[in-house]
């Protein structure tokens, strides 16, 4: 079996912000097209889940970045699963430069969730698809429970449009961090990045939900979630970075 999976990646336009640097959830496009890449080189392509009743789903990420990198830059991107925690299955990332040095280091949690149902489910013959990575660490700590930061919070409101929609029928966890850097705004997006962020999926998001936001900022962090109701779906937490002068948008 493959223990690990590895792409190159050429940060183009449609990769970056307006100041040219990777674009957070550019980042985590990457990480689920190479997870899946690396899932149906191991016989767990989607189609193939999707006949045993099961799918994927991300529940929870955590992505630490050394330096963004910008248009133009190409990447190493490599990831495999890790060991198994019962019902929770982690997946780590590293990004490289072409030299071998490291950008970054990411690890996230899935889950796999009945077709039918919507809930969390379990496959021996998943399990046994999967390579014995027990001699591989994770490339960063495991994603923890995202908490709110104190002191004042924006209020907004969103509801998911069309493109933020993927193939299994929710919002995909991508837009996510797309949704936090616009409620950002473009002001505080020009002078700073997202360097490192964790991403908690409570409960998925669907076509018609009105989803009452809350954004937090405290110095260099911030944390973004959304309700409905009293029910949280997302929380998000993060740390912004100073753009360097040449990479401050127009």
């Amino acid at each position: 079996m493959e223990k690990i999976y590895g792409e190159t990646l050429e940060l183009r336009s449609c990769h970056c912000d307006a100041g040219g640097l990777w674009r957070p959830s550019a980042i985590l496009e990457a990480m689920q097209e190479t997870a899946a890449a690396h899932s149906a080189r191991l016989g767990l392509d989607r189609s193939t889940l999707v006949q045993m009743g099961i799918v994927w789903i991300l529940s929870r990420t955590k992505v630490e970045m050394e330096r963004v990198p910008q248009f133009g830059e190409r990447l190493i991107i490599e990831t495999y699963p890790t060991q198994n925690r019962h019902l929770f299955f982690p997946r780590s990332h590293v990004f490289k430069d072409m030299q071998g040095g490291l950008v970054g280091r990411a690890n996230s949690l899935w889950v796999l969730v009945d077709t039918q149902t919507r809930r969390i489910a379990s496959d021996p013959r998943v399990l046994e698809r999967l390579p014995d990575n027990r001699d591989l660490a994770p490339a960063v700590g495991m994603p923890a429970t995202v908490h709110s930061l104190e002191g004042p919070s924006v209020p907004g409101a969103i509801e998911p449009l069309y493109t933020d929609l993927d193939i299994n029928g929710h919002v995909n966890n991508t837009k996510y961090l797309d949704w936090c850097c616009n409620a950002l705004g473009p002001e505080a997006m020009q002078n700073a990045c997202l360097s490192a962020f964790e991403v908690n999926y409570d409960s998925e998001i669907l076509p018609g939900s009105r989803i009452r936001t809350e954004l937090t900022r405290k110095d260099d962090c911030i944390a973004f979630c959304g309700f409905d109701g009293g029910k949280r779906h997302f929380a998000i937490r993060g740390t912004l970075a100073a753009r360097k002068p040449s990479e401050i948008s127009l």
